[in-house]
């Protein structure tokens, strides 16, 4: 007769076993294709599809998209190029495909017939849309599929490209994966206010959903490299692109919206030199005001920082009534920004990318109930006025 405690044993044996034994429904990683990137162009069928097409394996459709998946890690530069991605020289560490239709889903289920391996989205980092398509389809159309599909995560990064999505997605250097680079931009957005605080595809959502105008970063492209300037501006309605806003607007925006630091103000001095002074920290206020229907707005915002470079002279010194003139002039340069791009907002765009609006509906509601249908309209005639103050808590290490 076998024990009890040996019955104990070998029970506890069974279990342990059958805790360590994997998941029954896994797949190994190499075994599968992560895309990382996904660009979304213009239609334009690549050489690869004329030449499969001419042969008799096309499929109905209309060419009005033609979506890139950046897939890490990648192929050599001839399977590339045999595939229609973007060829580098040598081992890359990505590989781009490229395939055109009408459907991203049904584009997505083609590459099916072309990869041994599926295409799996749950490391998707970056989605670039170019401006040309934007300026045709609506964001609610075009990522329609993209928001639907559960294996997406909701937080990926959200770009506009200035042309082609896929120059965007193309680097000259094998080593470097766009779609990680890029995300890796946005972390800089600490330091400098020509970046804007990213937008995941939850938050760009949620924008459509609410239907109100946004803003999303642009993304230029040169040589094989990418870089950050301006937003791209999308009307409440359509959701289509309807224009942009500078590095210089981006600056002036974000004395508006609640960043608290980032960014460098330029001015001269009365001799004609540079002085540059750095922003530590930064508050803003956005004051509604409503007067027998009557809506406006005052812009409060302070900042503290520090005086980081100054061409000057040395022999001269940096402190009392010399610092109160730069901190004026700092705070001059700062307005005429928030002018121009203020006036681009009303006036040339009629849109309002700001966040004017979320003020009125919080303090108050029932104005918004009242404007919020037709709220950019009401926003071009919206006066609105601002109260900029710099203090230099810091003039900087001395070298003597």
């Amino acid at each position: 007769m076998i024990p009890l405690r040996l019955w104990i044993r070998m029970i506890c044996t069974l279990l342990i076993l059958s805790l360590i034994s994997g998941c029954w429904s896994s797949r190994e990683i190499e075994d599968l294709s992560l895309y990382v990137g996904l660009g979304i162009d213009v239609g334009q069928e690549t050489k690869f599809e004329k030449t499969i097409a001419a042969q008799g394996g096309g499929y109905p459709k209309e060419e009005n998209v033609t979506a890139t998946v950046q897939i890490a890690p990648g192929k050599s530069s001839s399977q590339q190029s045999e595939q229609g991605g973007s060829p580098s020289s040598g081992k890359s560490s990505y590989s781009n495909e490229q395939l055109t239709g009408d459907s991203l889903l049904q584009i997505f289920r083609q590459f099916a017939l072309r990869r041994d391996r599926p295409l799996i989205g749950h490391h998707l980092k970056v989605i670039v849309i170019s401006k040309d398509i934007a300026k045709k389809y609506g964001l609610q159309q075009l990522l329609d599929f993209v928001l639907r599909d559960n294996d997406i995560r909701p937080n990926c990064l959200v770009l506009i490209s200035h042309h082609r999505a896929l120059d965007v997605l193309t680097s000259r250097d094998p080593s470097r994966i766009p779609a990680f680079y890029l995300t890796g931009i946005t972390n800089n957005s600490y330091i400098s206010n020509k970046i804007m605080e990213p937008v995941s595809l939850a938050k760009l959502d949620a924008e459509m959903q609410s239907g109100s105008s946004f803003l999303l970063q642009n993304v230029l492209n040169a040589d094989g490299e990418d870089k950050f300037s301006g937003g791209s501006i999308f009307k409440a309605k359509t959701t289509k692109f309807i224009g942009e806003l500078s590095q210089t607007d981006l600056e002036a925006l974000s004395w508006i919206k609640p960043k608290e630091r980032g960014g460098v103000i330029k001015t001269y001095s009365k001799e004609g030199f540079t002085v540059l002074y750095e922003i530590k920290k930064k508050t803003t206020k956005i004051i509604p005001k409503v007067v027998r229907g009557d809506i406006s707005f005052h812009v409060k915002a302070e900042s503290e920082g520090w005086l980081m470079e100054d061409w000057r002279a040395p022999e001269k010194e940096e402190k009392g009534a010399y610092l109160k003139e730069l901190e004026k002039d700092f705070a001059k340069i700062v307005d005429q920004q928030i002018d121009q791009m203020l006036y681009k907002l009303q006036h040339t765009y009629k849109a309002d990318v700001a966040g004017f609006r979320d003020s009125i509906r919080i303090h108050y509601p029932k104005t918004w109930k009242k404007v919020k249908d037709n709220w950019d309209e009401v926003f071009a005639t919206v006066p609105i006025t601002y109260e900029i103050k710099t203090s230099i808590i810091n003039p900087g290490s001395s070298t003597e």
